[in-house]
């Protein structure tokens, strides 16, 4: 028993930041925040390899995370790239069944059946099946999106095309994002 407290005092002071009122703020390691954030800019190579930038891998924790990534269509048009225990832990938290909802079914056929998992070589670069880049018009140069948990893949030419519409709509945009925010917590801001 004095062994175990030991092992836990220790991973205590660790895991633990000191307040004045005790132990205050966690910074456990299966519960660091990721936050993907930014716009890059890179080329598939040859082998159609995108690196993934440095500043987006450096967020990833392996234990949390996951040491991949996996790839799926996403709305809007554009492949996403999620790391594959944030992916399992929202593909998991879907409550499903045998039977379920005819819609459901065909939602998940379609969604599951084109997913796919993205090793990241030690270079940090993922291999993205030529299905998907295809389907998504993805060759050359593509915009890698940091949208918070996960990224978003775009053609540049189309990334850059949409630019002045982005631009025009921005204030409706966080208009509308602000009120369903308020709906979801039920309360104004």
């Amino acid at each position: 028993m004095l062994h175990c407290v030991a092992k836990t005092s220790i991973f205590v002071e660790k895991c633990c930041k000191v307040g004045h009122s005790g132990y205050s703020e966690w910074s456990l390691p299966w519960t660091a925040p990721m936050l993907f954030l930014g716009e890059y800019e890179h080329s598939l190579d040859a082998k159609q390899r995108l690196a993934i930038p440095s500043e987006l891998r450096e967020v990833l924790n392996p234990a949390v995370n996951g040491d991949h990534f996996v790839a799926v269509p996403g709305a809007d048009d554009v492949l996403t790239l999620w790391p594959s225990k944030t992916f399992e832990r929202l593909a998991m938290s879907q409550e499903g069944s045998l039977i379920g909802d005819d819609v459901l079914r065909r939602f998940e056929r379609s969604f599951y059946s084109q997913a796919a998992r993205c090793p990241l070589d030690t270079a940090g670069r993922v291999r993205i099946p030529d299905r998907l880049l295809t389907r998504f018009g993805l060759a050359g140069s593509i915009v890698i999106l940091g949208v918070r948990d996960h990224l978003e893949l775009i053609a540049s030419a189309a990334w850059k095309a949409g630019a002045k519409d982005r631009s025009a709509s921005t204030a409706s945009l966080w208009q509308q994002a602000n009120q369903l925010m308020n709906a979801r917590q039920g309360g104004a801001r």
